[in-house]
């Protein structure tokens, strides 16, 4: 499936937080690429509304399930075998931080030939698609991640 990405949780919860330290740049990037079609799985949607919900409110998370309904998001439903799939992933990758809802999403790239994800974390760095390569990340392999001071010496 050409020009599109899976959409992890992290950059969902961002746009509809303004409070996010990532709020305005996942906001910039999804107005400045309008013709990249944006999927995901009712794992990740669990995870944001139920994410959303705590954080933020009930509010946010009612405007994000009618932006998916809108067309915001388009969900991509299980196949026959996805479960299995899923489960081998996380069985692989039981030791990194890379969870249910994430491996929804490696197992809908590598089903439907999706090479991209939207995230603003590392976690799709570990994962390797058939031919070795990993999945790009549209937002840049965790660049959104806030900076960290250095700790500060006391004298």
């Amino acid at each position: 499936m050409r020009n599109a990405a899976l959409a992890d949780s992290g950059p969902l919860l961002a746009l509809f937080d303004r409070s996010d330290a990532h709020h305005l740049r996942v906001a910039a990037w999804l107005r400045d690429h309008p013709d990249v079609r944006l999927l995901t799985t009712a794992a990740v949607v669990t995870e944001t509304t139920a994410l959303l919900a705590a954080r933020v409110g009930h509010a946010a998370q009612l405007d994000f399930l009618e932006w998916v309904e809108r067309g915001g998001l388009a969900l991509v439903e299980f196949a026959p075998g996805s479960l299995r799939r899923v489960i081998e992933i996380v069985r692989k990758y039981r030791d990194l931080p890379f969870d249910f809802a994430d491996a929804t999403l490696a197992e809908a790239c590598a089903r439907l030939g999706v090479d991209a994800v939207l995230s603003i974390d590392r976690d799709f760095d570990i994962y390797r698609m058939k031919t070795g390569l990993p999945l790009r990340n549209l937002l840049g392999h965790g660049a959104l991640r806030p900076r960290r001071r250095a700790p500060r010496t006391v004298k």
